[in-house]
């Protein structure tokens, strides 16, 4: 292997590591497999509808609800609408991959996230996330926006 071939071999697994760590699932997961806490939902199949309203007010950011029950393997569709004035995100994940997350997003605050496990939303914007939970357990929802989750947009998915 010539130099320039190595070089641009180098090039392109850096390049493939760093995509890995911006997804919100830590590099855990792409489209279509089952991560720790279930996989994308099917728009085609039957889901519940679990509205999540996002925002900020006196100082502190929320969801609501911040707490969602499940049964393992129920489809969700999470309706989310940002009525705030900043722009939110509702990233579905485990706590540490969250926290993980968290950390890259302090360093790319602009990430942009093309999971089907998260959603970021302008203010007065509308979006939806499809997930089936096909895995019993507490997983997390946060706003992973550098500040946000610190200031209270976090919640729980409990799934039986």
């Amino acid at each position: 292997m010539n130099k320039i071939t190595f070089k641009l071999a180098a090039v392109g697994i850096l390049m493939s590591a760093s995509a890995a760590l911006a997804s919100p699932g830590g590099g855990s997961h792409s489209h279509g497999d089952e991560t720790a806490y279930g996989n994308p939902g099917d728009p085609r199949k039957p889901a519940r509808t679990v509205q999540v309203a996002m925002g900020e007010k006196d100082g502190k950011m929320f969801f609501i609800p911040d707490r969602i029950e499940v049964r393992r393997g129920e489809q969700i569709r999470l309706l989310l609408r940002n009525n705030g004035e900043l722009d939110h995100e509702l990233v579905v994940g485990t706590l540490e991959d969250n926290l993980k997350h968290a950390i890259e997003m302090q360093k790319n605050p602009d990430m942009e996230h093309d999971d089907p496990n998260a959603k970021r939303l302008t203010p007065k914007q509308t979006g939806e996330i499809i997930w089936a939970f096909t895995k019993s357990g507490e997983f997390d929802f946060s706003c992973l926006i550098p500040g946000h989750r610190e200031a209270g947009m976090t919640g729980k998915i409990i799934v039986n």
